[in-house]
């Protein structure tokens, strides 16, 4: 939960600050990070006191924290940092993004219903554990904001999004889509734009998701996702987290918190970058079309700007080259982009979603197989450019 004081600070302050509240009184500077998988407990009573107010989705209070799986003192720092950086009451940390996923569902249904509303298009893994009804969840699927309200039903227990979409870059207005929704809880996945850009509670949404995996990491060395929400929401995930032994890892939440620290520089700089990036894309032969929120005319809502729904357009690229044969020559002919999933890191990454993230997706909503998707890192920009321009280069020649 976000402090009087951090609630006085500006964002780049609080990333540097938040979750940092007890080192002074710990006597140490960095972050500490506790492994343990037990803890002592005071006495019978009180040990079974504190593992029930803790396995139904309460905070440690004044008791043992009992077993790492039930809550952890590195988890809950990076949790705290985190729901102050999205403006939440709480934030509650998974082992990956598609674990934070399944707890939201998991949840939602216990909460309010099976029936999903789900808008397209959403990362492949959301998008085929909804199909699947693995979870025992029905999904209505929409493409546009408009088709939501038609597709609640009175068991509607969460309506998903994701903007910007994954892997399009397609922009959905969480204003209307919240008012769309009514009193549905609507869970919105934050992952490209992060909290520096976006704020889905600011805009109605009841949850705010991240493959923390990707930004919040930022170096490709951790494995983790998070939700800020309200403390009631909180509540009803901790004890799906508990009993599903989906709580992030005391190292990977260590990672993660520092990795907050950096954001906002990461973030504008990468930003920076892909402007430049995607600008030049649109002079280079090879490419038809150039999908980046900063270009004219991919954002015909009107939501990204100073004061807008998004601050800026963030630093993700999608390109469509024409066919399946010309995306596979320009991920396999890059030297300085890494061909790999994932997203978000210091180092650009190329990736061609249809093969890869999106395989499992139902074929009409599956991304067109010319669709190559960039996540561009901290390198010089005319560097990356060079790049592509040479690969590209080659997949003509």
């Amino acid at each position: 939960m976000t402090t009087s004081n951090d609630a006085r600070l500006r964002l780049d302050s609080l990333a540097v600050h938040a979750g940092r509240e007890d080192l002074q009184s710990l006597g140490v500077h960095a972050t500490p990070i506790d492994l343990s998988s037990t803890y002592p407990l005071s006495g019978v009573e009180a040990g079974g006191e504190a593992y029930e107010r803790m396995a139904t989705g309460g905070d440690i209070g004044d008791g043992s924290a009992v077993y790492q799986r039930l809550w952890n003192p590195t988890v809950a720092r990076f949790e705290q940092a985190f729901a102050a950086l999205e403006g939440a009451e709480a934030a509650v940390a998974f082992a990956s993004g598609m674990a934070t996923v399944t707890a939201v569902l998991t949840a939602a249904r216990q909460r309010r219903g099976n029936h999903v509303v789900a808008l397209r298009p959403l990362y492949g893994g959301t998008d085929h554990l909804l199909a699947t009804g693995l979870l025992g969840t029905e999904t209505t699927f929409v493409d546009a904001v408009e088709q939501v309200e038609r597709a609640l039903r009175p068991d509607t227990g969460l309506v998903i999004a994701e903007t910007p979409g994954n892997p399009t870059l397609e922009l959905v207005d969480l204003t209307a889509l919240v008012a769309a929704a009514g009193d549905a809880p609507v869970l919105v996945d934050n992952t490209f734009a992060t909290p520096v850009l976006q704020r889905p509670l600011a805009h109605g949404a009841a949850l705010s998701l991240h493959s923390a995996t990707k930004y919040i990491g930022g170096h490709g060395d951790v494995l983790g996702g998070v939700v800020a929400c309200s403390a009631e929401w909180a509540q009803a995930l901790r004890p799906v987290r508990a009993i599903t032994g989906a709580i992030a890892h005391p190292f990977s939440a260590y990672l993660m918190h520092r990795g907050l620290q950096t954001l906002p520089l990461r973030v504008r700089a990468q930003q920076s970058g892909a402007q430049r990036v995607a600008q030049a894309l649109l002079q280079m032969a090879g490419v038809r079309a150039v999908r980046f929120p900063g270009l004219e005319g991919c954002d015909p809502g009107g939501l990204v700007g100073e004061g807008r729904q998004m601050a800026g357009p963030g630093s993700m690229i999608s390109i469509d080259v024409g066919t399946a044969a010309g995306a596979a020559a320009i991920t396999e002919g890059v030297r300085l982009f890494t061909h790999a999933v994932s997203l978000g890191s210091v180092d650009s990454l190329i990736q061609h979603p249809a093969s890869l993230t999106h395989r499992p997706v139902a074929p009409e909503a599956r991304p067109h197989a010319g669709v190559v998707r960039l996540s561009i890192g901290l390198e010089d920009p005319a560097d990356l450019i060079a790049d592509l321009e040479q690969a590209l280069a080659g997949s003509r020649g």
